[in-house]
Formats: structure tokens, C-alpha cells, sequence
């Protein structure tokens, strides 16, 4: 009789998070530069998606002017990754891929976060900013979601 192959142990889950709802926490100790998931869901057309949600909450992932990631329709767990002003992970763009990759070393425990970096083509006026308030609690937050402009 053969011997069942050892099972993989997860380096990540979803669980309650302290930034917002639900984040993606490790489980182990993972090294920097370590790809971790890969961001999945339905592609689709910008416009195709869910104009009727008028939240902020979403788990659109943009690969270009007009596609994005809809990790609502057969997402994974990467769509509970939380922003944070200062991430300790990165999303790679790899030939329409997405995938979340470590910038450093991540303890066991500690939450998984990417720094959403949004942009929208209005004018980002304060009423804007609250509506996608950051509340990752980093040294350097920057109060907001949306992209830093000059």
C-alpha cells in the first residue's frame, strides 16, 4: 500500500481583520519575495460589472484601460487582502496574471496587505478621500485609498 502523498500546509487564511472585515493572515513564517497567490476571478469588461453597487467595497482587480480581475465570481482567498499605506506585499501583473508577491520577510500572525493604490479620473476632493478612508493604522498612512496625487 502506498503512503498518501504529505499535505500541503497553507501558508495563508482568511480570517477577521483589524484594518477591515476580512483579511488574509499567514500562518507560518514567509520569506520576502515569495509569490503567494495568485489574484483570481472572472475577467470582465469594466462596464460589465456590478454598476448597481454604488460601495466602495469591491473586489475589482484593473488589468488595463478596460479589464478587470472580479474576484466576486470565482474568486480565491486574495480578494481579502486588505490595503495598507504600507504594504508588506505587491501585486505583479505577469501577462494578464495577477499575483501577490512579499516585499519582506511576513511573521506568523501578521496580515497580509497590498497598497491599493486606486485611481479614479475625478477631482479627489475631501468628501472623496473620507469615502475611501484608509484605516490601516501604518506609521506613514496616508488617510486614503486612492493614489497620492501631486
Amino acid at each position: 500500500m502506498q503512503k498518501a502523498a504529505p499535505r500541503k500546509t497553507r501558508r495563508i487564511i482568511v480570517r477577521r481583520s483589524g484594518i477591515h472585515g476580512r483579511g488574509v493572515f499567514a500562518t507560518a513564517a514567509i520569506p520576502g519575495n515569495t509569490r503567494l497567490i495568485e489574484y483570481k476571478g472572472e475577467r470582465v469588461v469594466d462596464d460589465e460589472r456590478d454598476a448597481d453597487d454604488a460601495s466602495t467595497h469591491t473586489f475589482l482587480f484593473m488589468l488595463d484601460e478596460e479589464l478587470v480581475i472580479d474576484g466576486s465570481r470565482n474568486g480565491n482567498s486574495a480578494r481579502w487582502i486588505n490595503h495598507c499605506c504600507e504594504p508588506n506585499c505587491e501585486a505583479v501583473d505577469e501577462n494578464g496574471r495577477v499575483f501577490i508577491e512579499t516585499l519582506r520577510a511576513i511573521e506568523p500572525g501578521e496580515e497580509i496587505t497590498i497598497d491599493y493604490n486606486l485611481y479614479l479620473e475625478v477631482r479627489y476632493t475631501a468628501a472623496l478621500k473620507r469615502q475611501y478612508a484608509c484605516r490601516c493604522g501604518a506609521g506613514q498612512c496616508r488617510g486614503t485609498m486612492l493614489e497620492e496625487r501631486r
